[in-house]
């Protein structure tokens, strides 16, 4: 008897703590939604040429990480809030939707925001019927343990909860979602320690093969040191099981790997870009079959400036050093180095969306460039 009033009170202590961590974090985190988005131009943060600039999300506290997806006539973009740039802490997750292309965006909708995990969208997709799907990042306040758990839209507004996949190696990332005909739904993960130098670090794939339901895991390499290791990969297929992949780099390294597989996943190839302008920030990627060009999107972190290559894709897969020169869309102004960046990006009726954030250490803001899909892919030596 003495140990079950024992444990009600371990239990009551532990509801009483909840409710009072929660009083205090969500008021923080749940900011006021701002009227839609309207187009913006500033001397802080501006589009540059025909490139469009709108403010998703105003820098109140640290808004960062975001993702675009389009999801039947609308885009939907995902971020985080936190407390500053990382993932451990008080953070939670939100999207914003936009019906007139990017243009305008709509108040703001809170995907998840558990006072005692902290949350973030790490890769969206489509699933095979058309819904939006999104890979978020749960750390437990025990540190160092990551759950990744696959949430589904149908709107945009509603999120669902379908999948926390027990893998391991367990990853830091678990990236954006593509189809593979013959294969099913894929992403990418990756596995090690951003600050460690010892090897260790791996990175896959993950194969679902029920919309995403189920999750099979398989590692293409391990055991790597920081500056072997790609991480926070883009991907898109190109055909006939062809797929082309850009990851960025650890360890100062400033350069792009490339990541292609001629058998829809089950062998790859890595190798070094002639992308150097870039540090520690994440790529997207954008395909178009219908002129076989593909847009590499990134941010070049302390040159505070959206970039994006065109390519044709048959050009750069069997040489990585191919890449052409890169088009300047967009210019931050960031006060620290890692304040900004991670770009993602998703092409809407003949347009490219890019998004992006800026900021200080404590607050940022959340952008997306709209401008037009080039029908023209480049050389190397800047040619078309």
């Amino acid at each position: 008897m003495i140990m079950e009033k024992d444990m009600e009170q371990k239990r009551n202590m532990k509801r009483n703590f909840n409710r009072r961590l929660t009083k205090l974090l969500v008021p923080m985190l749940l900011v006021p939604a701002i009227c839609a988005g309207e187009p913006v131009q500033s001397n802080e943060v501006r589009a540059l040429g025909n490139a469009r600039l709108s403010l998703v999300q105003e820098a109140k506290l640290y808004n960062s990480w975001s993702m675009l997806r389009t999801l039947g006539d609308k885009i939907v973009c995902t971020y985080g809030r936190g407390l500053g740039h990382t993932i451990e802490g008080s953070r939670g997750a939100y999207a914003r939707i936009s019906h007139d292309g990017g243009h305008t965006w709509s108040s703001e909708v809170c995907i998840v925001n558990d006072p005692v995990v902290c949350e973030g969208v790490e890769g969206v997709g489509n699933g095979d019927d058309g819904a939006m799907l999104c890979w978020m990042n749960c750390r437990l306040r025990r540190k160092g343990h990551i759950l990744h758990d696959l949430y589904r839209t149908e709107d945009g507004v509603t999120y669902e909860k379908i999948a926390s996949p027990d893998l391991s190696p367990e990853p830091i990332q678990i990236t954006g979602i593509f189809s593979v005909p013959d294969v099913g739904l894929m992403s990418l993960w990756f596995a090690g320690s951003y600050k460690r130098d010892e090897p260790g670090n791996a990175w896959g794939t993950l194969v679902s093969r029920d919309g995403g339901r189920t999750w099979i895991q398989r590692t293409v390499e391990g055991g790597l040191a920081k500056t072997e290791w790609p991480t926070e990969v883009s991907a898109v297929h190109l055909g006939g099981g062809r797929i082309l992949a850009i990851g960025r780099s650890e360890g100062g390294l400033k350069r792009q790997f490339q990541l292609t597989s001629l058998d829809g996943g089950l062998t790859w190839r890595k190798a070094g870009t002639n992308i150097r302008d870039v540090k520690e920030s994440t790529p997207s990627l954008i395909y178009d079959p219908s002129t076989g060009l593909v847009a590499n999107y990134y941010y070049h972190r302390g040159a505070k400036k959206l970039k994006r290559r065109v390519v044709r894709a048959d050009s750069v897969f069997d040489n990585p050093e191919s890449w052409p020169p890169p088009e300047v869309l967009a210019e931050g102004n960031e006060a620290r180095f890692y304040d900004a960046g991670n770009v993602n990006a998703v092409e809407w009726r003949g347009r490219h969306l890019a998004t992006f954030y800026s900021g200080t250490e404590r607050d940022c803001a959340v952008y997306v460039v709209s401008t037009p899909a080039s029908t023209e892919g480049r050389t190397a030596n800047g040619g078309r």
